[in-house]
Formats: structure tokens, C-alpha cells, sequence
């Protein structure tokens, strides 16, 4: 069953100070990707570089990544992972509930190709890549949504009042999953360390921000 306003009303507010907190984070690293600032640039090119080498030396284990990040992990993937997860609340008779997951979904998209098109940050070029990729590099669009999609699901168990172990599984299988996201993209030579952390970070503020508004939706609405 979904929370009643007074059981939200005895939740605490740690949605909203997280997602602010990741949202002035992912807002500084922006500001250093944008201005270029050589500690952050050194660290991406060192972590590029000795992953690159790591994927042209093993072309087995590049092969499994390459499909992990292309279709277990793959955006679209997790977009129809939350088409299922609509549907199943609109079966249920929760048309709101299913929109504001539809919408903080959508809003994820935005912000991911609204930041690349707005920073045009250049991906690693490499004389013998072993993937190749499209659009503007930061942020890493896998890592955003992998965050996402797995954040709104454990919100939305949370919400209904979901088991602590059926809860901790879930949990375990998104951070699992946008953790290995990342770290597919990055040895994959297609993002920068500072794409996926800035991806990590967009991912779970839009979650946590969401879930903030729907409380105070929640409790707006209470008598």
C-alpha cells in the first residue's frame, strides 16, 4: 500500500538534502569540465589511458562489456524496464503515481542530452578504438540512466511499503548495475571518469528530488 500523508509526514526530509547536495555537486563538476581545470583532466586522461591499453590487450573481456553496456545496461533498456513498471501502476489504478514516473523519467532524458548539447564536451579519441559512440561526452547518458531507472524503482517499493530484504535486493542490483554501467563506458574508451561521475551524480538528484516532490505533494493534498 502506498504511504498516507501522515506516515510521510513522520518520514524526514533526507531525500530533499541529498538530491540538493548532489545537484551542488554535479553543478562544481560541471564548472571544472567547462573550464578545463588540469587536476580533473589529468586524472580522466590517466584513467582513459590505462583502461584503453587494458581493452585492446583483452578483446574477450571488451567483448562482454561491449554487450553489457549495448543491451543489459543500454538506456533504452532501462527506459523499457520503466515502461513495464508504468504499466504495472496503471494496472494498479495509480494513473499519478505512473505519470510522475513517466515524467521524472522523461526529465532525466532532457537534462542528459540537454547538458551534452549545451557543453559539447569532446569523447576520447583513440588510433585503435574498440567502441564508438554518439552525441557530446558529459554526462555519461548510460550511467544517468541506469541511476535513474534503478532509483525510482527502490523509491516506488519504499513507497508501497516493500519488504527490507526485496528492498536491499534491489537496491543491490542498481548500484551493481550503474556502478558497471559506468565502468563499461569507461573501458570502453567512449567517456571521460568525470561523464560517469557527473552522470552518478545528475541520476540519483533527479531521484531524490522527485521523491522530495511527491511528498510534499502527498502532504499537500493530506486534510
Amino acid at each position: 500500500m502506498l504511504l498516507t500523508a501522515p506516515e510521510a509526514r513522520s518520514r524526514p526530509a533526507a531525500p530533499l538534502r541529498a538530491g540538493l547536495l548532489c545537484l551542488a555537486l554535479a553543478a562544481v563538476l560541471l564548472a571544472l569540465v567547462v573550464a578545463g581545470w588540469s587536476p580533473l583532466t589529468s586524472l580522466d586522461r590517466a584513467i582513459a589511458q590505462g583502461l584503453h591499453r587494458r581493452a585492446v590487450a583483452d578483446l574477450g573481456l571488451t567483448h562482454a562489456l561491449r554487450i553489457l553496456s549495448d543491451w543489459v545496461w543500454d538506456p533504452w533498456a532501462m527506459r523499457a524496464l520503466l515502461a513495464v513498471v508504468v504499466a504495472v501502476l496503471l494496472r494498479r489504478g495509480e494513473r499519478l503515481l505512473a505519470l510522475w514516473v513517466a515524467a521524472t523519467s522523461a526529465l532525466g532524458t532532457a537534462v542528459q542530452q540537454g547538458m551534452k548539447a549545451a557543453v559539447g564536451r569532446d569523447r576520447p579519441r583513440w588510433p585503435d578504438p574498440v567502441d564508438s559512440a554518439g552525441f557530446a561526452a558529459f554526462p555519461s547518458g548510460h550511467a544517468l540512466t541506469a541511476t535513474v531507472a534503478f532509483g525510482l524503482i527502490v523509491w516506488l517499493l519504499s513507497l508501497h511499503g516493500a519488504g527490507r530484504a526485496v528492498r536491499g535486493t534491489v537496491l543491490a542490483v542498481g548500484v551493481v548495475s550503474a556502478l558497471g554501467v559506468g565502468f563499461t563506458r569507461l573501458f570502453l574508451g567512449v567517456h571521460w571518469f568525470s561523464d560517469v561521475l557527473g552522470g552518478w551524480l545528475l541520476g540519483v538528484a533527479i531521484v531524490t528530488l522527485s521523491a522530495a516532490a511527491h511528498r510534499r505533494w502527498v502532504l499537500n493534498r493530506a486534510p
